[in-house]
């Protein structure tokens, strides 16, 4: 047993030494070069760690003094803001833990004179070796070189161009807000007009409207002033059913604890987050004020996710998973947890039974409800409640700042 021991000592002092630091020199001289510095790339082995070192240029001359394992390749240059290898005034090279010299002409260091280093001969001759290969393969970098190019050129346009669509349908969007005078006069004819039918079909299929980003109070007063046969009808049950929702998903109630599972496969369940005040964000890929929202969110999140604060974004992206992913990454938003709201559509019908939103009366986009440590709702914005600013401030509140 003791015999054995001590083999394990010495194997271990023998790889001690074996990955012991040797000093290199690397003496170079320069012909035509103006440039004041050189620079030196290596990676240590035994530090584990990328080293990078600079030697001044004085009277043509140059050098570079340091410590290394066993030979290793480094990365000569000039410019250090250009590490190409098609930089005609760089090169690689084998450092040695010995004393090497180099003569290195400007534009031409590929073809740099360099002694003293075993495997930076051997290096040499096996790419003497590949000389004939790299010739015959030419035309066929340059064909690649043409391809890469046009998709690269390609790649630049679209970009270009899915600027310009986002920034053309933010314009639009924002242009719809001209629409409000007219809106808000033809439903104030629409309320009239319920107040004054509470027994009429027109009134119960005018209010499905209302229950579209309206206002919870005002929607059920005016339910509550419909005839018994109207709240009977087809339109009057889901009324009900839609306030109902709204009520589901307003200040005071139980929040709704979903399962899910989070867009990186993740098992996700809303009881899992007690404790934490939970921002439920539900947007979707495709909506506007959505993704123009994102950087606020986003500083919100820093700005109290250390204090007991998360958000969970619902995508209303069921039909275009693809689009959902793109718009996470997009946006720098994966910093928080994402499930989709569990929409399906099926042989020309919606299947609302696993639907995140319908739990919580979510009619338009972007709303957020925020909940509390106990799984309460404490705060409803967009969709006729308040707005974000109203959530800044109940944020402030709560968090301080």
């Amino acid at each position: 047993m003791k015999k054995y021991i001590l083999s394990i000592v010495l194997l271990t002092g023998l790889s001690s030494l074996a990955l012991a630091q040797q000093p290199f020199v690397l003496k170079g001289e320069t012909v035509n070069v103006t440039s004041s510095h050189v620079y030196l790339a290596y990676r240590s082995q035994g530090a584990g760690k990328s080293i990078l070192d600079s030697a001044k240029i004085e009277n043509n001359r140059f050098v570079f003094k340091g410590k290394i394992e066993e030979p290793v390749m480094a990365y000569l240059y000039l410019d250090r803001k250009s590490r190409s290898v098609d930089d005609p005034n760089s090169l690689s090279l084998y450092l040695e833990p010995k004393n090497m010299s180099i003569r290195l002409e400007k534009d031409k260091f590929k073809d740099a004179l360099i002694k003293g280093s075993k495997t930076q001969d051997e290096w040499a001759k096996l790419d003497v070796e590949k000389k004939n290969i790299r010739k015959e393969m030419e035309p066929v970098l340059e064909e690649y070189s043409r391809l890469n190019k046009g998709y690269m050129d390609a790649d630049a346009e679209l970009k270009l161009l899915e600027a310009k669509v986002k920034k053309l349908k933010e314009e639009a969007y924002d242009y719809r807000e001209n629409f409000t005078p007219f809106n808000d006069r033809m439903s104030k004819l629409d309320v009239e007009f319920i107040k004054k039918n509470p027994d009429s079909y027109a009134s119960s299929y005018l209010m499905q409207f209302m229950t579209t980003g309206g206002d919870l109070n005002q929607i059920e007063g005016l339910y509550n002033g419909l005839s018994e046969r109207i709240k009977n009808s087809g339109y009057g049950r889901e009324i009900a059913e839609k306030i109902q929702g709204l009520k589901n998903g307003s200040p005071g109630s139980k929040a709704f604890e979903f399962q899910s599972a989070d867009i990186n496969g993740t098992p996700l369940e809303l009881a899992a987050f007690k404790g934490k005040y939970v921002l439920l964000d539900f947007w979707a890929s495709w909506c506007v004020p959505c993704r123009k929202g994102n950087p606020h969110l986003i500083d919100l999140y820093g700005k109290y996710k250390n204090k007991g604060f998360e958000i969970i974004g619902v995508a209303d992206d069921d039909r275009s998973e693809a689009a959902w992913r793109k718009a996470v990454d997009q946006d720098k938003i994966g910093i928080w947890r994402h499930v989709l709201n569990g929409l399906k559509y099926e042989n020309g019908e919606f299947d609302r039974s696993k639907s995140i939103s319908v739990h919580f009366g979510i009619s338009t986009l972007p709303t957020k409800i925020l909940i509390n440590p106990e799984g309460i709702i404490v705060g409803r914005y967009g969709s006729g409640a308040e707005d974000d600013t109203a959530l800044d401030k109940k944020l402030a509140e709560l968090f301080g700042g």
